[in-house]
């Protein structure tokens, strides 16, 4: 290839080399999957955030590590798709709109139905160009080609066909159920949008006369207001207290109706009075008993929570200016006796805020055990869903094993209308993915259906399903892995599973990669009312998305929550900077070297030999790791690699030959700066695209962009373990002259004598050969290496594996302070060679251990025993 112009600038600087970067990747379409049969196809799909506003840090997380995965796929070989879309969010969404419009002075019955959804959708294009523009900072490689939404024509057709199919097949049905009802927006929740809170409330203790005057029996309630809907007392039919009024009945305080006393398994009788008042329209458990015992159902509340005519003299009345009256009317009848104070979860909207009611609704439900039966059979084959980590399949199979009917229906505007309609005259049902042919005779369903009821068909849907012959669907599904948060794998993961499982035949994705949740730097969960939150946006325009991503994907461990930390982002941003330099410096002295002249043939170094080799021990690790989910250690290792070997050693050892004279030492080192720089920046690029592929534009290549290069190859031939062995002691010695110099505060620049005393022939052969590193960094003045160092009473020494450095100070050391330093080391290794010997001497662990693990402890023995002699004679020396 031409020779390129190095124009790197001087200073890293995030903002200027990510600008117009991500437009050049979309414009040469390097994201787009290009359905090519020669190569394996690899699918992800982006779990679609909410229209409703900015993506926060947990986004950012989730999309990096998508990134990550899908790039470095990308680069191996695969055919990648990687969807993105976007979710209508029914309440979420049409909460924030009716918002909007309550500051303009108007609500959606002003506008509407279809106006309202025509508003809607306005603020859909709005918030969804947001983000786009947030995954294009984040440098996202999707294809936006197949951008989908679940309110999408396709998704729409999707959503019918699951819906008509499941009614038609009895696993939909509709039924009075008591459901979670939000009051001030007046409809249904889902279990996941009721946010429990520890609530002081009190325990209000009643006692209900029985009919036949012969006594009374008493109860205690949280909703004093619920009683005027009571229609039964239950007690435990084994309790000696109560057995005898089994079939009884009392009057109901203020309403004055007489309901039975029924005997319940459900009771619990250690529990207050052992009696409790059943109320089956305005409790899950007490509609429950009153299915069993056939108690009628009295609602007394209306949709927006104030009460109906049925509550009598309270209707009208607010539910909790209700409790408070019939509080005070219950003391003065001597009804209510005792008041206790009492803590206790109470549920509340996530949407509104308001305290959810427990209410008897007519809703649409699918039938669950069937398909949960289904999706935990699943996890006993082969095929099964994996987990990462793997103890999250509890928590998926405890929440399938315990799964509760599900509420479908929604009384909102925006959303799917459920596919139902009701004839005008008869009342009839007609389900399907059309219309009546006399559509004019027939109403449909107001209610949309739960947004949780499309997004379980996003793996599948957003391939062209149901049409089983699309293109995608047969190419790409099922995907390969989901990656997201453990707080919604019961209510999502769990619904993809068994929608995919009944409607597909297979699983949705191989593999779940779960992490936790963004928290502060005190481990507190980013909230507005804590002021905590951190905008990724804004981290983004301080330090640059490569630093924010390398932090978020390599912070952690799978599964576990993330603190975020503005100097931990800091450091990753120095580590980029340091990457920049140490390129700029390679490239400035490559002398314009083209691909076709890189040559790794020629003499290699040291120094050479050893970066080769920690460069394929380093793709190795790296891709191991990767497979398996574990970016922290990834990043470790990458970090490892290019900040200690690579920049701090491998280019400060470059610089002997490249501004050196010999020609042909010069043209190797630049051909493995080359070579390395390039696997490195191929290496990093998942984890810091932009920086990665700025570098790698400037280097010596044949292709297009970094993103749709291929991964690193170890390439066995360039490895040399007996030169690693060699630059280790090396490193070691020349950080023991550097440590020593610090411990008597002579700086590097002043020459010193040193003399380095080698254990046997082959080790000062080795040594001799790098005498040029050793002068270089340790600056002698006098350098002698030998078997044989003579005495030395003033000196400083460093013991090593095969080596004794002895650096005479004469001047500049404290004779005592040098004996007891050694005297420490002495202790040191004593404790080794105590542990080492201990352990050898342990029967069960010589029988037990594998050869290598017994061999590398008497290795050890031997190294700690030598390096222990060798101090004990330098005490002596010293004492002597």
């Amino acid at each position: 290839m031409d020779q390129k112009e190095i124009s790197m600038p001087t200073k890293y600087d995030p903002q200027s080399i990510e600008q117009g970067r991500y437009d050049w990747w979309v414009n040469g379409k390097y994201f787009e999957a290009k359905d090519d049969e020669t190569k394996e196809p690899y699918t992800v799909v982006i779990p679609p955030p909410n229209v409703t506003g900015k993506l926060h840090l947990g986004h950012a997380w989730d999309t990096t590590l998508q990134d990550i995965i899908t790039r470095m796929k990308r680069m191996q070989g695969y055919d990648v798709l990687w969807l993105p879309g976007m979710d209508h969010a029914g309440i979420a969404t049409q909460a924030r709109v009716e918002e909007k419009l309550r500051n303009e002075g108007k609500t959606r019955y002003d506008l509407g139905r279809e106006k309202f959804v025509e508003e809607t959708w306005r603020w859909k294009e709005e918030y969804a160009a947001h983000i786009r523009e947030q995954w294009a900072k984040l440098g996202l490689g999707l294809d936006y080609s197949r951008e989908r939404f679940t309110l999408d024509e396709g998704l729409s057709d999707a959503v019918k066909e699951v819906f008509v199919t499941l009614y038609k097949k009895g696993l939909i049905y509709r039924g009075e159920y008591i459901i979670n009802w939000d009051p001030a927006t007046k409809t249904a929740l889902s279990d996941i949008e009721v946010i429990h809170k520890d609530v002081q409330g009190a325990f209000y203790h009643m006692r209900y006369p029985l009919a036949d005057g012969s006594g009374h029996i008493e109860i205690a309630t949280t909703r004093p207001e619920t009683m005027l809907g009571d229609t039964g007392v239950a007690v435990h039919p084994e309790d000696d207290r109560y057995k005898h009024l089994i079939g009884k009945t009392v009057i109901l305080p203020i309403v004055g109706r007489e309901i039975p006393i029924v005997g319940d398994d459900y009771v619990d009788m250690e529990f207050g009075s052992g009696a409790v008042k059943i109320t089956p329209a305005h409790d899950p458990n007490d509609f429950e008993i009153g299915n069993r015992h056939k108690l009628e159902r009295v609602l007394v509340m209306n949709e927006d929570g104030s009460m109906n005519e049925r509550a009598g003299k309270y209707y009208g009345m607010d539910r909790f200016d209700c409790r408070k009256q019939i509080v005070k009317d219950l003391q003065e009848q001597g009804v209510l006796f005792k008041i206790e104070d009492h803590l206790h979860s109470v549920g509340h909207s996530e949407r509104s805020g308001a305290v959810v009611e427990p209410y008897l609704s007519t809703q649409w439900f699918v039938k669950m055990q069937p398909l949960a039966d289904e999706a935990i059979a699943l996890q006993q084959k082969e095929n099964k869903v994996h987990f990462v980590p793997e103890r999250f399949e509890t928590n998926y199979l405890r929440w399938m094993e315990n799964t509760r009917d599900w509420c479908i229906s929604r009384q909102l505007w925006w959303g799917h209308r459920i596919p139902a309609w009701y004839h005008n005259e008869t009342g009839e049902i007609h389900v399907d993915v059309n219309p009546p042919a006399d559509e004019e005779n027939w109403t449909q369903e107001v209610d949309v259906l739960d947004t949780w009821f499309s997004s379980a068909l996003w793996p599948f849907s957003t391939m062209g399903w149901p049409d089983i012959n699309a293109a995608d669907y047969k190419r790409y599904f099922p995907t390969d892995v989901l990656v997201t948060g453990y707080d919604i794998i019961g209510f999502w993961v769990s619904r993809m599973i068994f929608q995919s499982l009944e409607f597909t035949g297979e699983r949705p994705f191989k593999d779940v990669l779960i992490h936790g949740l963004v928290r502060d730097a005190e481990g507190r969960k980013m909230s507005k009312s804590l002021g905590n939150g951190v905008d990724p946006m804004d981290v983004i325009s301080q330090y640059g998305a490569d630093s924010l991503r390398y932090f978020l994907s390599t912070g952690g461990s799978p599964g576990q929550d993330l603190r975020y930390s503005t100097e931990k982002v800091e450091a990753t941003w120095n580590f980029a900077n340091k990457i920049w330099n140490a390129s700029r410096f390679a490239l400035m002295n490559m002398d314009g070297l083209t691909v076709e002249e890189i040559d790794l043939s020629g003499e290699k170094s040291t120094a050479d030999k050893w970066i080769l080799t920690r460069l394929n021990e380093t793709i190795e690790t790296v891709t191991r790791l990767s497979d398996r989910y574990e970016f922290g250690e990834v990043g470790r290792a990458l970090y490892n690699f290019i900040w200690d070997d690579l920049c701090d050693w491998y280019i400060e050892m470059a610089k002997l030959p490249l501004y050196g004279d010999d020609e042909a030492a010069k043209k190797t080192t630049r051909s493995i700066l080359a070579y390395v720089l390039d696997n490195t920046m191929r290496l990093m690029h998942p984890f810091m695209p932009f920086i990665t592929e700025e570098i790698w534009q400037h280097l010596p290549h044949n292709g297009e962009s970094i993103t749709v290069t291929t991964w690193p190859q170890a390439d066995a031939s360039l490895s040399d373990h007996e030169a690693a062995a060699e630059m280790k002691l090396l490193v070691e010695m020349i950080r023991a002259v550097r440590n020593i110099r610090a411990e008597v505060n002579t700086p590097l620049s002043k020459k010193i004598k040193m003399y380095v005393k080698a254990k046997d022939e082959s080790t000062l052969q080795m040594i001799e050969k790098n005498r040029a590193y050793i002068e270089r960094f340790c600056n002698p003045e006098e350098l002698e290496m030998s078997i044989e160092i003579g005495a030395h009473d003033k000196a400083m020494t460093a013991v090593l594996t095969g080596v004794e450095i002895i650096l005479p100070l004469e001047g500049l050391i404290n004779i005592d302070e040098e004996i007891a330093r050694l005297e420490k080391e002495k202790a040191r290794l004593d404790k080794e060679v105590e542990r080492v010997q201990k352990k050898l001497g342990n029967e069960g662990f010589v029988k037990k251990a594998p050869a290598h693990v017994i061999e590398e402890e008497r290795a050890k023995e031997r190294d700690y025993s030598e390096k222990r002699a060798i101090v004990e004679a330098r005490i002596n020396e010293l004492k002597g």
